[in-house]
């Protein structure tokens, strides 16, 4: 009926979906319009087996015929994501490179895109950084994935890497090594965070806070009844770039909200700052209950000769151990005074794997840990003490050290057994 095309969809409104890669489109293109000359086609030819040969040795065999197939896939896609990317997905501009350069020339150029990627932070936890032992099995992944799962990982870790960015800036202006954000189990996020309150409660402090510390700047604020007005009163340091704000600005209404919660008089201050609480883990502060030892030994020695101080022993351990009693808690007291980490009663999962690793590449000093309970722990509980290290040592140390337990299963088992490690 003539009537009925009035509901058919216009001839130019369809289009066929092509299946065929990028790389593949823009050769098509360029033979079809006279970009790539016959001689050009014929080197483009020459060249793919030699670059199928170089990749398929590179992750695997040459000599296997999947492996073969795959490296096929792989240069396609490597040479594809190249193009698409240059281009802007323009099939002309495509075939411009391809008649410019080699194919193996935009293949590594696909492979560096896939490297910058792999390169870029996963998480905004320090714990997690510098782990680049999985690369080529990372690249093996990324390989085969589409220009779309690209462009989307970039964009995310791109935003991951600018708050990460933020935070080894912030930490550099308090001289906070990288190293102090690892052990410490930091995450970027908790450190902007952190930031953001202590120019609040101390504009001008140039030290980054302990819990005792940060503690003390809140209980004096509230002393003063003084609130924080607003956002306009959370700032960073002088200096830090201006593309970083926004990611600091992120964070500004959940320290607000803390701020309000931590500073209110009705609001018990202590339970708040409990290490397993979610408002303390939202922010990295540094644990230092040894300096709170040499805090109390300063203080005992100022004391007039005939004014016997408290007992050092029992008080010592009482805050070193953060209140706890339990075995666990001391064996994990004692395995981060041996390995040289922020001294903990409880270990987030990260932290763990942070700690082992490092036990593995520098070593520990167990007989750190024993000088410590020789020097402060109540003398009728000191044998009982270095037993309980010491067999935790005799037991714990092949698992701890095995440098072919790649996953840390077996040493995170052990750990959940013997010490206090949350998940």
């Amino acid at each position: 009926m003539p009537g009925s095309r009035s509901h058919e969809a216009p001839p130019q409104a369809l289009a066929l979906h092509d299946a065929r890669s990028f790389f593949e489109r823009a050769l098509a293109h360029g033979a079809d319009h006279g970009i790539l000359s016959a001689d050009k086609l014929a080197a483009l030819h020459a060249d793919a087996p030699k670059g199928m040969v170089q990749i398929a040795r590179y992750f695997g065999s040459e000599f296997l015929r999947p492996e073969l197939e795959r490296a096929r896939d792989r240069i396609i896609n490597f040479v594809s994501l190249h193009l698409q990317d240059a281009s802007d997905g323009d099939l002309a501009q495509a075939a411009q490179l391809l008649a410019t350069h080699s194919l193996l020339s935009r293949s590594k150029a696909g492979t560096d895109m896939l490297r910058a990627l792999i390169a870029l932070p996963e998480s905004t936890h320090f714990g997690m950084q510098g782990q680049d032992e999985a690369q080529v099995s990372l690249l093996a992944l990324w390989s085969l994935r589409s220009y779309a799962q690209y462009r989307e990982e970039l964009a995310r870790r791109s935003r991951i890497g600018e708050v990460v960015q933020a935070a080894l800036w912030i930490a550099s202006h308090y001289q906070l090594d990288d190293e102090a954000l690892e052990e410490g189990g930091a995450d970027a996020e908790g450190v902007l965070r952190t930031a953001l309150a202590l120019h609040a409660l101390a504009p001008r402090s140039t030290e980054w806070p302990s819990t005792a510390t940060f503690q003390k700047l809140l209980a004096a604020r509230r002393k003063a009844g003084k609130a924080v007005a607003g956002a306009d009163a959370l700032a960073v340091p002088k200096g830090l770039p201006t593309a970083l704000h926004a990611v600091v600005d992120a964070q500004k209404p959940v320290v607000l909200a803390d701020l309000q919660k931590l500073l209110d008089p009705a609001r018990p201050l202590a339970p708040q700052l409990r290490p397993m609480t979610a408002l303390r883990h939202r922010y990295f502060l540094l644990e230092d209950p040894l300096g709170e030892v040499d805090e109390y030994l300063r203080a005992a020695a100022s004391l007039p000769c005939d004014e016997a101080p408290p007992a050092a022993a029992s008080k010592t351990r009482q805050r070193a151990t953060l209140g706890e009693q339990d075995e666990a808690a001391l064996l994990t007291l004692f395995l981060c005074l041996a390995t040289g980490v922020p001294k903990k009663t409880l270990l987030p999962e990260k932290t763990a794997k942070t700690l082992v690793r490092k036990l593995r590449s520098k070593g520990w000093q167990p007989e750190l840990a024993d000088a410590f309970i020789r020097e402060h722990a109540p003398e009728v509980h000191r044998a009982d003490y270095l037993a309980l290290w010491q067999g935790f040592v005799s037991e714990a140390r092949a698992t701890l050290q095995d440098d072919h337990d790649y996953g840390l299963g077996d040493a995170l088992a052990l750990l959940r057994r013997e010490c206090h490690v949350s998940d």
